[in-house]
């Protein structure tokens, strides 16, 4: 038998996981700076790039697609190579990736604080950065194939599996997600509008948690928890059952993020059934895990690789519970919106996928760099700082969660809400919120311990160089199963009839959900009364999208008596119908905007976005007082962003995109003149336009500042559909 050598290119996986280390760092510091915000509201005052709506989706791209992403790249890349006694495919594509991947995240970096966005949660980054995700996402995947084919081991092994469902999955989650009509450079909007446009977010974004920060970390954890452990897999059947089943039921379950919303009634049940399901298999894979680790117990408690390993393991188990019953509608309907689920997503982000990155990182530098790890002390008390960062960051957010959801529901004998204001909630859980950064701290802290201890680790070790190997050529055998052969032994050595068997089955449930609600009209009844945005709101709605008001205000009213008394009639599909993109939300820092037209007056949302605190004491919202600068909004590309609307079916006329300029003009013109009841506005007003010709600067009109924009929309919701009183309806009857 011809036993051929070749190299393991080190030097790819040594550049990923220098990247992980460094966005991790990066990534966790803007969390810790944004956690910050909610005790100091004005801690970045008048820096629009650094306010919190900004930075808010900074920090979770950097820690999902920087830190996890770099992560995953450097794990399979490393794995695969050994998994499949081979090279990687080309080294050119692999720089590629490597290099591709960079340039998405700083421009990502750039863009976001910058205020371009989509609004759409995991995906915000905008259309020209979209492609680019797309084209790296798929020079990964032939790199990979590719390795596949020239392959000298001829089983695939168990994590190769997952490495596959992750390529195949994502590339499908993000290319249909990101569909979207450019209006210009940076700027587009989303094919599907409100309900749409909310089931395939959820869809995307449910699934990326799945295929991006779940499958990948799973194939990992089947090869580096043994490697560690020095121990075989438990169960080569629970395997095959854990990845099967997981890959197929996990693509149902993205509707259970959007229950009692306005999404039809059946997409909602599908969600909830097939997200009770997940248990099992999610469950199959954490105790295939965990007994792995039998007979190496003693190892465990002074080997800091496993004892991450171990917590990880277990933080996906915890998560993967909790996941099945927040999905639960009676259990659904207290967590939603809450910081519940800021906990619940911080366990599996910070439990699963980082501690199983660390020990990822502490066991493959050493053996890169042909040392010991610098000290194991050291990365004991990561391990010790970083979990007691957990528990501190959990578990003050779960205490808040149920705060908020037991507040917002109290009713007083005479059936008035206990808590009408929805400060006092605010207010009774800034403990938790400063429990919160506390933790978060020392997460932060450990990961910087990690940093110095790897620095140490590379100085006292030897430059990472391509490892030489050797392995028998493998020999071609027939396709056909051999006699006794059971079928997925066979299957497992057939990587083009596993990999259509797994794109089949993560995209019968894609199909079955989406299509009926994006084919079907019926399933989102229209509404007569509801209209197009104005020129001017479709502005104020993009200043909206780019200040990310949407990461603290919700703007879907659910059917609960206490939610109808707190905001007003819960909302309907068809006055979605014109929302490319939707903006639902997901989390109320502050309370629901989506009957907020006409509550309060022109002045006072103008006083609020000025100062927040002056209208509602004891607010932690930051000011936004660059929406009130001296300087004109730009409105050049009002027509375009019309046409673009009219070709995703709003139906504007020529004559509606002919007028837009004058429209604007005269809606904004009423909002200033609005302004002028307020003799405080009138005299400040009158103070900058002399501050202004005295310093010799043209002074533009209020009506032509982007606050009057944002005025105009915000005024505008949930004022198209008319509700009657109660006792008038059911005197009707």
């Amino acid at each position: 038998m011809e036993v051929q050598q070749f190299y393991y290119d080190n030097k790819i996986v040594k550049k990923f996981l220098y990247a992980t280390i460094v966005f991790g760092v990066v990534g966790m510091l803007v969390g810790l700076l944004i956690a910050s915000m909610y005790m100091f509201p004005g801690l970045t005052e008048g820096i629009s790039w650094l306010s919190y709506g900004r930075l808010r989706p900074l920090h979770t791209n950097a820690v999902i697609f920087a830190f996890v992403g770099n992560a995953t790249f450097a794990g399979i890349y490393y794995s695969m190579q050994r998994l499949l006694k081979a090279r990687m495919f080309s080294d050119f594509l692999s720089n590629v990736n490597f290099w591709g991947w960079q340039l998405i995240i700083v421009a990502a970096a750039i863009s976001l604080p910058l205020g371009y966005t989509t609004s759409k949660e995991y995906a915000e980054l905008e259309w020209p950065i979209d492609i680019a995700i797309a084209i790296v996402w798929v020079v990964f995947g032939i790199n990979m194939i590719g390795t596949i084919l020239r392959r000298r081991e001829r089983h695939l092994y168990v994590a190769i599996w997952f490495y596959i469902a992750t390529f195949i999955t994502v590339a499908v989650l993000h290319i249909f997600n990101s569909l979207e009509l450019p209006v210009n450079g940076m700027k587009s909007y989303s094919v599907y509008a409100g309900v749409q446009d909310a089931l395939v977010q959820w869809w995307y974004g449910h699934n990326a948690v799945a295929f991006f920060l779940t499958t990948p970390f799973l194939g990992l954890m089947y090869y580096y928890l043994p490697k560690a452990a020095n121990r075989p897999v438990y169960s080569y059947r629970l395997s095959i059952i854990h990845f099967w089943s997981l890959i197929f039921i996990y693509i149902w379950a993205g509707p259970h993020h959007l229950l009692y919303s306005a999404l039809p009634d059946w997409a909602q049940n599908l969600g909830v059934v097939f997200s009770i399901m997940l248990i099992a298999p999610s469950w199959g894979g954490m105790i295939n895990g965990l007994l792995t680790l039998r007979g190496a117990w003693d190892k465990v408690r002074t080997d800091p690789v496993l004892k991450f390993f171990v917590v990880a393991v277990t933080g996906y188990g915890m998560a993967t519970f909790e996941g099945p019953m927040l999905s639960l509608k009676n259990v659904n309907a207290i967590a939603h919106f809450t910081d519940w689920i800021v906990a619940h997503v911080h366990v599996g982000a910070l439990a699963w996928n980082g501690f199983l990155t660390f020990g990822m990182i502490y066991w493959l530098i050493p053996r890169m760099t042909k040392t010991s790890l610098y000290s194991v002390k050291l990365a004991n008390f990561h391990f010790w700082i970083g979990t007691l960062g957990i528990i501190l960051y959990a578990l003050p957010m779960y205490v808040a969660g149920f705060t908020q959801a037991s507040m917002w529901k109290q009713f007083n004998p005479d059936g008035t809400l206990k808590y009408g204001n929805f400060l006092e909630t605010v207010k009774e859980i800034m403990p938790m919120y400063w429990m919160r950064a506390i933790g978060g701290t020392l997460f932060v802290i450990g990961l910087l311990v990690l940093v110095y201890n790897i620095i140490m680790t590379v100085r006292q070790g030897k430059a990472v160089e391509d490892e030489l190997a050797e392995a028998p050529a493998l020999e071609r055998i027939t396709g056909k199963r051999m006699k006794g052969e059971k079928f997925h032994p066979w299957l497992e050595r057939k990587p083009i009839q596993l990999t259509i068997l797994a794109t089949i089955a993560i995209l019968i449930g894609g199909i079955i959900q989406i299509v009926p609600t994006l084919m079907v009209k019926s399933n989102i009844p229209t509404i007569s009364t509801v209209k197009p945005y104005t020129p001017l709101e479709l502005e104020g709605r993009d200043l909206y999208i780019r200040e990310g008001c949407v990461n603290c205000h919700s703007q879907m009213i659910r059917p609960f008596r206490s939610e109808v008394e707190r905001y007003g009639e819960y909302s309907k599909s068809g006055e979605y119908v014109y929302d490319h993109p939707f903006l639902w939300g997901s989390k109320r820092t502050g309370p629901d905007l989506m009957r907020i037209g006409g509550k309060y007056s022109d002045n006072w949302h103008f006083n609020h976005m000025w100062d927040p605190q002056s209208t509602s004491a004891g607010s932690i919202m930051p000011s936004y007082k660059w929406l009130f600068d001296n300087k004109k909004m730009d409105r050049s590309e009002i027509e375009k962003k019309m046409q673009v609307m009219v070709k995703l079916g709003v139906p504007y006329t020529d004559e509606d995109i002919a007028n837009a300029q004058q429209a604007m003009n005269e809606q904004a013109t009423k909002i200033e003149e609005s302004l002028h009841v307020d003799p405080d506005f009138v005299k400040s007003y009158e103070a900058s336009k002399k501050a202004a010709q005295a310093n010799g600067e043209e002074f533009v009109p209020m009506k032509d500042r982007e606050i009057t924009a944002l005025i105009a929309y915000l005024q505008r919701l949930g004022t198209d559909i008319k509700i009657k009183p109660a006792a008038t309806a059911n005197n009707s009857k």
